[in-house]
């Protein structure tokens, strides 16, 4: 087991050096052109330079190889794959990737995770019927399950500091949880989590708005395929309820992704096309300014994860009234948003009103 003292001296080191590295990213992003220029789809209102993403890449892989006694086989398998990931990321922020060509470059690396790495959904324990195992579709499902997520926190990269401060919640969360109610393997996991929480934290100043940097895809890629990953190192021979956690704690952007298909698929448009639809487009439109609808979706992903903690502590019933009523809710506020793209006045009138008297007050 690994000297907590030494965790958080790691954890601390990590930060400042993300801290320090932001700004010569920075640079390093405006001397090349990778910059985000305004337009009909962005929220920006001046070019801002992207490629944030590898000042967090470079202080979590640092930190892992030369500041933690992890095994070097244990990291160099995920190194490859993040790497891989990462530099689609980059390619599309210079010169913009088709969404096949970047799904491409994660399906490569999701192979690299499962035939290298190792890491795998192998099997489920189903509630009264025992272990099923997945067998030969255990690769398809790993693949899709990285896809998915990596997708599903790029879509939320929308506003500064959006997608950085909800992965932050969402990985502590997946931390505390692997630290302290599973196996000592995901101890080690959780150990790596909270090492790449630590650089979050130290790109976050300059991401939140108004924003200095963005991850740009470099970042949300990669930060996608890592909660993917993790997640899933805690899912070898997993039950029905350490599938749920990982859904639940992802919730945000989890949710997004899936109304946004919906949304696509009723409007009939390819899946893969954009649209200022997403939920941070519309609590914006609901009167929330920048800052509050990213503080808003913060609260929204603390939720999740407030609930996602219960069920390492309920009971089998227990869990099954709190995914439930988890849902309802969800539907609900779904439903209230619009995010699918219906109006529901009353609701949408009363939180405009909110939104009014909290821009007065300041």
């Amino acid at each position: 087991m690994y000297d907590m003292f030494i965790v958080i001296l790691t954890c601390i080191a990590t930060a400042i050096f993300s801290l320090i590295l932001t700004p010569l990213v920075r640079k390093f992003a405006l001397k090349i052109r990778a910059v985000d220029e305004p337009g009909e789809r962005r929220v920006n209102l001046k070019e801002v330079p992207t490629l944030g993403g590898l000042a967090i890449y470079i202080s979590f892989f640092f930190s892992l190889f030369f500041l933690l006694p992890i095994p070097f086989w244990q990291v160099m398998p995920i190194f490859l794959g993040a790497t891989v990931v990462l530099l689609t990321g980059v390619i599309d922020d210079l010169i913009e990737l088709t969404p096949k060509m970047k799904m491409v470059g994660i399906t490569l690396a999701a192979l690299i995770i499962y035939f290298v790495a190792d890491i795998r959904l192998d099997s489920i324990t189903l509630p009264f019927i025992g272990i099923w195992t997945i067998g030969v579709f255990s690769l398809p499902v790993t693949v899709i399950w990285i896809l998915a997520i990596t997708n599903a926190v790029n879509l939320i990269d929308g506003l500064d500091g959006l997608a950085t401060g909800v992965s932050m919640i969402a990985l502590t969360t997946m931390g505390i949880i692997g630290y302290f109610f599973l196996t000592v393997e995901n101890a080690v996991v959780s150990i790596m989590i909270f090492v790449l929480v630590a650089a979050l934290a130290g790109f976050l100043p300059y991401n939140f708005f108004p924003a200095r940097i963005f991850l740009g895809d470099t970042g949300a890629l990669f930060l996608g395929f890592m909660i993917a990953v993790m997640s899933l190192q805690g899912l070898k021979n997993a039950t029905l309820i350490t599938l749920i956690i990982p859904v639940v704690i992802l919730g945000i952007p989890i949710t997004d992704t899936v109304y946004a298909m919906i949304r696509r698929y009723l409007n009939k448009k390819p899946i893969s096309s954009a649209d200022k639809m997403h939920l941070h487009h519309q609590m914006m439109a609901l009167g929330l300014t920048h800052r509050q609808t990213v503080l808003a979706i913060y609260c929204l992903a603390a939720i999740f994860s407030v609930i996602a903690l219960m069920y390492p502590v309920s009971t089998l019933w227990g869990s099954v009234f709190l995914t439930i009523g988890s849902l309802f809710g969800l539907e609900l506020f779904v439903e209230s948003i619009g995010l699918v793209g219906k109006d529901s006045k009353p609701f949408l009138n009363r939180i405009r009103k909110f939104a009014k008297n909290l821009n007065k007050k300041e």
